[in-house]
């Protein structure tokens, strides 16, 4: 299942030579259990925090945490412009409800509305973006991890019989 789907998509001889020819480091594309879901966990957490340079930052975390760089950085995408409005809004939302501060009446979508309100949606938006990012990159590893056994399972069960 998602095993497989990893295993397959091995490199072919022009990854190779591009491999060889940046000198990219192994780790940075080993497809092994933790490392994809270490992959899964960073991008996700990274992904629902409000700031610029999100693939950047996925960068820089590689060397500390060591996992799967590519799948971190399109992992990152799912805020990208189309879907920013929307699940930050949420997230501004779910912030402000749990810290118990009423939300703004009028929300709207200009430069200058923005500057006038930066300093009342700071505050829940990054809480909200914590609790998203913790819920649903500790939900993903965890996913990951027991995809990956179930796979290991079942294929040593059909291997057997």
């Amino acid at each position: 299942m998602i095993r497989r789907f990893f295993k397959r998509s091995r490199f072919n001889e022009k990854y190779a030579d591009v491999i060889a020819k940046y000198k990219i480091p192994r780790a940075f594309l080993s497809v092994n259990r933790h490392a994809v879901a270490k992959g899964v966990l960073v991008g996700l957490f990274i992904a629902f925090i409000p700031m610029p340079a999100q693939m950047v930052a996925i960068v820089l975390l590689q060397p500390l945490f060591r996992f799967n760089l590519p799948l971190s950085i399109a992992l990152v995408w799912i805020t990208n412009p189309a879907t920013m409005p929307f699940i930050y809004y949420v997230e501004y939302q779910t912030g402000g409800f749990l810290l118990g501060m009423h939300n703004l009446p009028h929300v709207a979508m200009s430069l200058e509305w923005f500057e006038q309100n930066f300093d009342a949606i700071v505050v829940p938006l990054y809480t909200g973006a914590l609790f998203y990012s913790t819920l649903f990159s500790v939900a993903g590893y965890y996913l990951v991890q027991r995809l990956w056994i179930v796979s290991v399972r079942r294929h040593h069960r059909r291997r057997r019989s």
